[in-house]
């Protein structure tokens, strides 16, 4: 029967019918549910459905039932590639290459994966530091010329079709109920699965995507497969089966807060308001004696506040305050990080270079930097 389903799939998919060829994949696994070459197949129905984060579940499944099978190594390192997973599409295409040596194919991809890695690694831009003095305190602020990332056009080849990076949408009544927290260093990631065996729990890390695959025989298995919100560093990354749960430890590349789990492109666009033709008029009062020009008024107290000149620490936030008001979020990241890092004796809008390191303290000429003991 199994059989059967695998032969009408393959038909599927000839036909360009790649949902279809998914289903019938889908519904050949149940029969037989260590079949690497269906997972590997289906994968490939899931590339052509954009659906890369499937794909790499599917690809490393058939790795792990089949470890021979080059085909899968292949697929995987495609769909990595669609999610700029370069560094894990490299080491899928390489272990596949050594069981195939002579298919250019791993040859060429291999070649594009270090292109685009190099392209992710390349050299910061020198920063420019000057000192500025507000209200008598002498503050460090370092600079770089604004860049624009180079538009790369990646190498032509038969495996990877130029479609546009689609994240997976998550299954509308998800089996498990999930939460995540943030610390420093790392998400923890806590799926609430009761009585799971941990035999039945497999968890796969890449730079960016998530893949959680719980298996139990005779029940519906549960795939949880988000693009995260950062990248992280897999092999720090683990996870442990609890009577009561499931827990996930993403250790972060970047030592950032993330502001959701999930990446998503999707940016809030400000909404229109429908004001009418006429003009209104600000409401008065029965007390009042004469009209006031609120507008005119408040213009005059906005622009008293930027003129106003102020001493001290209060001159010194109110210049931190002006500056962060029109930066954009690296800038701001960048700013919040130096200052309490330095103890309040760099402040950088550059987060390329203070993002990946701790600032170190710069006290004006003359003084020096202690740390006091309580």
């Amino acid at each position: 029967m199994a059989s059967d389903l695998e032969k009408k799939a393959k038909e599927a998919f000839v036909d360009d019918d790649f949902e279809l060829a998914v289903d019938l994949y889908s519904q050949a696994l149940e029969l037989d549910p260590t079949n690497a070459l269906l997972y590997a197949d289906r994968a490939q129905a899931y590339i052509k459905l954009d659906s890369f984060t499937e794909a790499v579940s599917d690809a490393t499944k058939a790795i792990q039932l089949d470890p021979s099978m080059s085909k899968a190594y292949f697929r995987k390192g495609t769909a990595c590639m669609k999610l700029e997973e370069y560094q894990t599409a490299k080491a899928a295409l390489e272990a596949g290459a050594a069981l195939v040596p002579d298919d250019n194919r791993f040859t060429k991809l291999i070649k594009e994966c270090d292109e685009r890695i190099a392209e992710e690694a390349m050299e910061i831009p020198p920063t420019t530091t000057r000192p500025v003095t507000v209200a008598g305190r002498t503050t460090t602020i370092s600079s770089t010329p604004s860049d624009s990332s180079p538009n790369a056009n990646s190498s032509d080849s038969q495996a990877v079709s130029n479609s546009t990076v689609q994240s997976v949408a998550v299954p509308t009544k998800p089996r498990f109920r999930h939460d995540y927290y943030n610390s420093t260093t790392e998400v923890v990631l806590t799926i609430f699965a009761k009585g799971i065996p941990k035999e039945n729990v497999s968890v796969d890390f890449g730079e960016q995507i998530l893949s959680v695959v719980v298996d139990v025989p005779g029940e519906e298995p549960y795939h949880y497969q988000p693009r995260l919100f950062g990248k992280i560093v897999p092999e720090k990354c683990r996870f442990t089966v609890l009577s009561t749960k499931i827990e996930i430890r993403l250790f972060k590349a970047e030592a950032i807060p993330w502001a959701s789990l999930e990446f998503s492109d999707k940016k809030a666009l400000p909404q229109k308001v429908n004001t009418p033709a006429s003009t209104s008029q600000r409401p008065t009062y029965p007390s009042s004696k004469s009209k006031v020009d609120w507008d005119k008024l408040e213009a005059q107290v906005k622009k008293e506040e930027k003129e106003e000149k102020l001493d001290g620490d209060a001159g010194l936030n109110k210049f931190f305050r002006d500056i962060y008001q029109d930066a954009d979020e690296d800038t701001r990241r960048a700013m919040s990080k130096s200052f309490v890092e330095s103890n309040g004796t760099v402040l950088s809008t550059n987060w390329k270079d203070v993002g990946a390191k701790k600032v170190e303290g710069t006290p004006p000429d003359g003084m020096e930097l202690r740390k006091w003991e309580i």
